[in-house]
């Protein structure tokens, strides 16, 4: 497989992504491999001369996920020397059979616009690279030693999701157009890996102002049926 060619795409300038997947009660995350290497490592890539940074990271995700016009946030930019690690480029290269020059483009510093995506797990079928070996989901509290600086970037996209879940949870489409509060408190303790208390949630949430509350969910069951609820403006 051919190398990708300097002269398509700005210098020193990359993206990582953060893809966070959500299904029923657990946060995921999603990680490359490198052939015959055992590192992992984020979903990234670089930007082509002709193209927007936020059509980059789009074009890489659909590449990666199959997925279009998925929700984006940039979220922080990275810089540090730590970056700066041409031996495990080479690595990766050389386990692919593919020797490349000491001033090879892919082996210079990069600095990297990291974004983040929150998205169904389900509904996507990752698809490998072309220096990858595999690519999966892993649990947000099991994932592997990452390559450069990467386990940093998910600890700052983790952090920044938290702090904003309240205004992210609009952008994104991980509940049914009307959802219970249950079902609503499922997952903002699977984004905050920890337990909440129900009449706090429910009293926070409404009082946010952000929901629309609607009939009940009859489920022809003894127990009392719970107020189904959307976003509003959806």
């Amino acid at each position: 497989m051919n190398k990708p060619d300097p002269k398509d795409f700005l210098p020193h300038i990359a993206y990582d992504s953060v893809v966070f997947g959500f299904s029923g009660d657990q946060l995921k995350i999603l990680l490359m491999e490198y052939h015959n290497t055992g590192w992992f490592a984020l979903p990234g890539g670089f930007v082509k001369i002709d193209e927007a940074l936020d059509n980059a990271v789009q074009r890489g995700l659909r590449e990666r996920t199959g997925l279009d016009e998925v929700y984006l946030e940039q979220f922080h930019t990275f810089g540090s020397m730590e970056r700066v690690k041409p031996e495990v480029m080479k690595k990766i290269f050389k386990a692919r059979n593919q020797d490349v020059p000491d001033d090879y483009w892919m082996l210079d510093r990069f600095i990297s616009v990291a974004y983040y995506a929150l998205i169904d797990y389900e509904k996507v079928e990752p698809k490998k690279d072309m220096l990858s070996d595999s690519i999966g989901w892993y649990a947000i509290d099991q994932i592997p030693e990452l390559i450069f600086d990467h386990n940093f970037i998910v600890e700052k996209a983790l952090e920044h999701l938290r702090t904003h879940l309240d205004q992210k949870l609009l952008s994104v489409n991980l509940l049914p157009e009307r959802f219970t509060m249950k079902e609503l408190q499922t997952v903002y303790e699977a984004i905050l890996g920890e337990n909440l208390n129900r009449a706090n949630f429910q009293r926070k949430m409404l009082g946010l102002g952000i929901l629309e509350r609607h009939e009940k969910l009859f489920s022809g069951g003894s127990h009392k049926a719970p107020y189904l609820y959307s976003f509003k403006g959806e």
